[in-house]
């Protein structure tokens, strides 16, 4: 694993508003700097798909605007607001 990788964004959870998939840009919104920006997207494993409306946790950053996801796990899959992670409800 790179160890340069930038980490500011790791374990944000986003809204999947362009679907996310293998040879696809997708696209999340993530709640940062006290508002809402959106970011492209990609697979964390290169092959998961994501669609529209769901939520995903970010592994990382690959700047400028790149994110890398993977699917979010279940016991934060019924959080909502106030974990922390940025939750879009």
């Amino acid at each position: 694993m790179r160890r340069d990788l930038d980490r500011s964004l790791t374990g944000k959870i986003g809204r999947v508003t362009g679907e996310v998939g293998p040879g696809t840009l997708g696209e999340v919104m993530l709640e940062v700097r006290g508002g809402t920006a959106a970011y492209l997207a990609r697979p964390y494993d290169g092959s998961s798909v994501f669609a529209v409306g769901g939520r995903v946790l970010v592994m990382y950053l690959d700047p400028p605007q790149t994110v890398y996801v993977e699917a979010l796990p279940d016991f934060l899959s019924h959080s909502r607001g106030g974990d922390g992670g940025g939750a879009l409800p």
